[in-house]
């Protein structure tokens, strides 16, 4: 059967859902959230799992092709493994990818690959276990190493994403860099964005894209840029001799959106045609209410034809025009 074909109205196709399955997390990160004062959300606030497969059942029906569990940490929910392998049967969905900090997740592996998992992209910030207790104020870094190993055993593509903080990290960019000589990974480097709880960490962003692409450089003269993939919102470099490659993501800067065919469901099931929007549709509350899948189709339509044209947009157009929330209850 031929994939339907879903468009905004920048003409910019939408195929890509990017699902939080929880905000809860069991890592603090420094760029996440703050060390306390989350209120989490209690558990019948969440969209169930027979929500959730109601919602992507529909959502492949109209186009969605590809979808990344997100949390939070997704692997905090119970029973997750019954939600992976519900999603990988659904008829559309060609692709299913995780993001995840790697502390729960090795016992999974095995199945994971079983499950023919796309892509995993593990949270890795730094090599050093002092700097990730800092960074993340827990001593897991021992757990998420051991996890990024079994991914690379088991044939699992993984991505390794390390968001760059000044002050932070800086030193770790080229050991992580390094990781890319002997192992077939992707290593990619992203913007600190206000997405924290707290809001902007900085005046102005020192760590940009463009410095991160200088800093590997001066470290590695051969550097090359490389094609990046359709859609991709990372700019893809090679070092010649190198078996995997280094990705930088301008997370902050959003040079990517005149591309971006993504779209955020929360945990709590509010859709986000942008990662910089606060909310445009409560998809929970229309299916808790009894709307049936047609009607909850046109919703959902109604809102992909009022998608800003890029997150500067959205940003303006937030009720308080303040990024402030954490990135746990957005989905990453």
């Amino acid at each position: 059967m031929a994939q339907t074909r879903l468009l905004d109205n920048h003409g910019r196709p939408i195929s890509y859902l990017r699902l939080a399955v929880t905000d809860r997390c069991n890592l603090r990160c420094f760029y996440c959230m703050p060390e306390e004062g989350i209120r989490y959300l209690p558990k019948k606030e969440l969209l169930t799992f027979e929500e959730i497969e109601r919602l992507v059942r529909l959502l492949a029906s109209m186009g969605i092709s590809k979808v990344r569990l997100t949390g939070g940490e997704p692997f905090v929910r119970t029973d997750l493994m019954q939600l992976i392998r519900a999603i990988t049967h659904i008829e559309g969905i060609q692709d299913v990818h995780l993001t995840t900090n790697g502390i729960l997740t090795g016992q999974h592996v095995p199945e994971l690959k079983a499950l023919g998992i796309a892509t995993v992209n593990l949270s890795m910030d730094t090599l050093d276990r002092e700097r990730f207790k800092m960074i993340t104020r827990r001593d897991e870094f021992e757990k998420t190493k051991a996890t990024l190993q079994l991914f690379i055993d088991h044939g699992i593509p993984v991505k390794i994403n390390s968001v760059v903080m000044d002050g932070k990290n800086i030193e770790d960019i080229l050991p992580l860099v390094s990781l890319t000589k002997e192992q077939d990974i992707s290593v990619r480097f992203i913007e600190e964005m206000p997405f924290n709880g707290e809001g902007s960490h900085y005046p102005v962003l020192q760590w940009t894209y463009k410095r991160i692409v200088e800093h590997i450089r001066q470290a590695y003269p051969s550097l090359q840029k490389i094609a990046d993939p359709t859609h991709s919102t990372a700019y893809h470099y090679h070092i010649p001799g190198h078996k995997g490659n280094i990705g930088v993501i301008a997370a902050f800067s959003r040079t990517f959106c005149g591309s971006c065919n993504r779209i955020r469901i929360t945990a709590q099931g509010v859709l986000k045609t942008c990662l910089y929007d606060d909310g445009v549709l409560n998809i929970k509350e229309l299916m808790r209410s009894g709307m049936n899948d047609q009607e909850l189709k046109q919703y959902l339509l109604k809102a992909f034809l009022h998608r800003p044209k890029d997150g500067f947009e959205a940003e303006h157009n937030r009720k308080t025009h303040v990024v402030s929330e954490s990135m746990s209850t957005i989905g990453g």
